[in-house]
């Protein structure tokens, strides 16, 4: 295990004539930073744009988890997975195909391969003001509009948790002789349990990249790209990957991976049932709110469900969005609410709703107080 050989090495008496510059001494770090096991790619620890040893392991072990094919860490987040996945798999000139509301590293990617982006204009739900799942027939016209794309990404699970139809969109994509790129950077988590939505990873896309420090237990920054299908080109995103990835890539976000994914492989049954027990109290504790709606279970008592005009064709229990359209307040009030009266920190902000991101991570006394301070302020928006 990474981590323990770290921690083994950093008990040796060894003096450090290499970088980082700190040294490992202790009379300079602040107190709670793991300076004692940042090193840089000495004997015995392996290389990760080369790995043969201890960080192929952490790979291996990666896909076996994911069932993927490859799967390559990432120390510098999902936004280099995207960007070494679309280089490797277009050439300057070429058209990809993405939704407008993606992230911004796909235009980015565009940008710097020299590609021409043909957009999906995100289809935005009336009653939630949240953006759709990407509908097979959309990507299916544009396809058939757009003979000549050849990369398609789509972003499943959206910051919302909105999931959408991979294998049929990966049917229609492959029908068409393209590659799909699913940016799946909130979908770490899925694959897991049968109470969470499946994985991008085994749903039919060719390169699926997420990110471990978002909903599962590793630091930020830390994320994984897999080669699901033979269709993917594995070597030329490995040599993209070493060329935009840094060439001094801290150790100790690899240690987070390997901890990361060794927890999972011995307890993720336990972790994920406690999860699910979790969001299930904190659904369940929310039943009666009148003014405030979280999407996409618990609708106020107040709304016309007959109105509802909900287009999702699946959504991450562990995203939870409260809406606040049709109340007094908007989504920035809300959340000061929340910071400054019960000291909850969310996750995002936008006019119409809050977005609080949950994790195995996270204790019942959390979700206790999410959901009542969720019933204090509903209380307070009908006086």
């Amino acid at each position: 295990m990474l981590y323990k050989k770290l921690k083994d090495f950093a008990g040796k008496d060894i003096y450090p004539m290499h970088m980082p510059g700190h040294k490992r001494n202790k009379l300079f770090m602040p107190q709670g930073l793991p300076y004692d096991i940042d090193i840089t790619e000495i004997y015995g620890f392996d290389d990760l744009h080369d790995p043969k040893d201890i960080l192929l392991e952490t790979s291996k072990l990666a896909a076996e988890l994911y069932r993927s094919r490859e799967a390559f860490l990432l120390v510098n987040g999902s936004t280099v997975g995207i960007l070494a996945a679309v280089g490797a798999h277009t050439k300057r000139g070429d058209k990809i195909l993405a939704v407008d509301n993606c992230h911004w590293s796909t235009p980015n990617a565009a940008k710097l391969f020299g590609l021409e982006i043909v957009y999906l204009k995100a289809e935005i739900d009336k009653m939630t003001t949240i953006p759709c799942s990407v509908s097979p027939s959309a990507i299916k016209t544009a396809l058939v509009n757009e003979p000549d794309i050849k990369l398609v990404i789509i972003t499943s699970p959206s910051y919302e948790g909105v999931l959408s139809d991979i294998e049929s969109i990966s049917e229609i994509v492959h029908d068409a002789g393209c590659i799909l790129l699913i940016d799946s950077a909130h979908g770490a988590h899925l694959g897991f349990s049968d109470d969470f939505p499946k994985s991008a990873v085994t749903s039919g896309a060719d390169i699926a990249v997420v990110s471990l420090h978002k909903t599962l237990s590793a630091l930020t920054q830390t994320s994984l790209l897999h080669i699901c299908t033979e269709r993917a080109d594995r070597h030329k995103t490995k040599e993209l990957l070493s060329i935009l990835q840094t060439s001094s890539p801290s150790y100790i976000l690899m240690a987070s991976i390997d901890h990361c994914l060794r927890l999972l492989m011995s307890d993720k049954e336990k972790l994920f049932s406690e999860y699910k027990t979790n969001l299930n109290l904190f659904y369940t504790n929310i039943q009666h709110l009148e003014s405030l709606f979280v999407f996409p279970g618990v609708l106020p008592v107040n709304y016309d469900k007959n109105t509802l005009n909900l287009q999702f064709f699946d959504h991450d229990p562990g995203k939870i969005v409260v809406i606040t359209k049709n109340t007094k307040i908007n989504g920035a009030t809300l959340a000061n609410i929340l910071r400054e009266e019960h000291k909850i920190e969310i996750e995002r902000v936008y006019d119409n709703y809050i977005i609080a991101m949950t994790s195995i991570c996270d204790t019942p006394e959390g979700f206790t107080r999410l959901a009542n301070a969720l019933h204090t302020i509903d209380t307070a928006l009908r006086l």
